[in-house]
């Protein structure tokens, strides 16, 4: 089974993980540094990894060009609050809104400029 992991670029790497480890849970491992810049580092929660990389060691072409992550939430308290943590300094493209799916959905552009798709299914 092949596993697709997103990778995110992002400035001040080494505070921009810890604020998402803040949002998210989880744990940090910085994998490979050189000087004060980190190459590659993941947050791991539950059972998904996000990569991590300083923008001036990945050279991104534009600041959020590189990934819009799906993230499929467990209680409509946690999609709310991680709603709120995201869209704190971000941009919100789609409002909260019932999905078709019996859930809730949502887009936004975080402080960082990278997009989240956030999903919470009601059982």
């Amino acid at each position: 089974m092949k596993i697709a992991n997103p990778f995110v670029v992002v400035d001040n790497c080494k505070e921009e993980i810890e604020y998402y480890r803040s949002v998210l849970g989880g744990e940090i491992k910085i994998l490979r540094k050189q000087d004060d810049k980190v190459l590659n580092a993941e947050l791991n929660f539950g059972s998904t990894i996000i990569y991590f990389a300083d923008s001036n060691a990945a050279n991104p072409s534009l600041k959020g060009d590189y990934v819009k992550i799906l993230l499929k939430l467990e209680t409509e308290e946690e999609f709310r609050q991680v709603y709120d943590d995201l869209t704190a300094g971000g941009h919100i493209n789609t409002e909260v809104f019932e999905a078709p799916f019996n859930g809730l959905l949502a887009v936004i552009t975080d402080r960082n400029g990278i997009g989240w798709v956030l999903s919470y299914y009601r059982v």
